[in-house]
């Protein structure tokens, strides 16, 4: 018996994250990284499952940015600060499909404000040749600039903190965005400890906060599953009969997950492992809990093989005319889940609609 016979393409996964790690250059990783697609694409059209090839799929993916890091440090004069990449949205939350662009960050330790502007001098070239290696990769440049290159994400762990304070005390829209894409936040290469730091940071912000988490509520709640009263799916005048299903799909779990783990102290980062660590802490029953991650993966492999169909390209529509009967209804359950989801949220921070 082989691995693959266990596992689907447990060898081919095998071979690829050595060829990563022994990789020389920027152009290996760009074939490495063409390579990683492929293989999630086999994944999928074998059936292992949407959790499993978004695991896999975003670990290889840990893999290139780690080496890109590493390959490009010695062409870059960096201080001896501590510093760590952090990987932001469904990076972060190791739910990366098909089609999906750079969110990332950089935070290092400055003793004042003086010398993190001088420190951030010395990083931000190091960081913006990352973000255009990782470009080249296959992870196009982030449309919000949401990347360390950035100079507004390129921070010292104080900036980091008052940042993330800022956001929670004064839960404006801009601010809100920033919560949903950066508090996902989870270390891929260098210090870690530095985002150890930045994650109990958060907990003590958020364990608890009403007011803060009641504004996440608000904002999660502006996307609606797409369910009908007369028909089961309701679609947008313009859409051609298309639902979005990572804006009306799993950015519903995602967001619901978010709240409730940041309401509750959780550390974890993934939608599964949030949801499956609020119910050991009681804000759910575990039946509620494991239905609504089948869901959550049900609309994840939705998108999967959208993209698969598009060849990476966006890959979020779905036309559930066009599905057929048990895919239909998987995908109508799975939204009715999500309508659950946001009914708990509801109920939880007394918003009524």
């Amino acid at each position: 018996m082989t691995y693959d016979e266990i596992l689907p393409q447990a060898g081919a996964i095998a071979r690829a994250s050595a060829r990563i790690a022994a990789a020389p250059d920027v152009a290996t990783l760009v074939s490495c990284a063409a390579e990683v697609r492929q293989l999630a694409v086999a994944l999928h059209r074998e059936e292992a499952g949407p959790a499993l090839v978004t695991q896999a799929l975003s670990r290889l993916n840990d893999a290139i940015g780690e080496r890109v890091l590493a390959v490009l440090m010695p062409r870059f004069r960096l201080p001896p600060a501590r510093w760590c990449w952090l990987g932001l949205g469904s990076e972060g939350r190791l739910e990366q499909t098909l089609a999906t662009d750079q969110d990332n960050g950089l935070v290092f330790s400055a003793l004042d404000d003086g010398e993190a502007r001088q420190l951030r001098e010395l990083f931000l070239p190091f960081a913006r040749a990352a973000n255009q290696a990782l470009a080249e990769c296959g992870f196009p440049l982030c449309d919000g600039e949401v990347m360390a290159g950035n100079p507004r994400w390129c921070l010292s762990l104080s900036e980091w903190l008052e940042s993330f304070s800022g956001w929670v005390r004064t839960p404006e829209p801009e601010a809100l965005l920033n919560a949903a894409i950066f508090f996902d936040f989870r270390p891929l290469a260098g210090d870690h400890g530095l985002a150890a730091v930045l994650r109990r940071a958060l907990s003590d912000l958020t364990r608890g906060n009403e007011i803060f988490l009641r504004m996440m509520t608000v904002n999660a709640l502006a996307a609606q599953p797409p369910l009908g009263r007369l028909r089961d799916f309701a679609v947008e005048a313009g859409s051609g009969g298309m639902i979005d299903l990572k804006k009306f799909g799993s950015r519903i779990f995602v967001d619901a997950a978010r709240i409730l783990a940041l309401g509750a102290g959780i550390p974890e980062t993934g939608t599964a492992p949030r949801l499956r660590r609020a119910a050991a802490e009681g804000v759910m029953t575990g039946t509620d809990a494991e239905a609504w991650i089948h869901a959550f993966h049900a609309v994840q492999g939705g998108r999967l093989a959208s993209q698969v169909a598009a060849e990476a390209r966006s890959g979020n529509l779905v036309d559930p005319l066009q599905l057929n009967d048990f895919d239909r209804r998987v995908l109508l359950e799975g939204l009715r889940q999500a309508r659950a989801m946001q009914q708990l949220l509801k109920s939880r921070y007394h918003i009524e609609t």
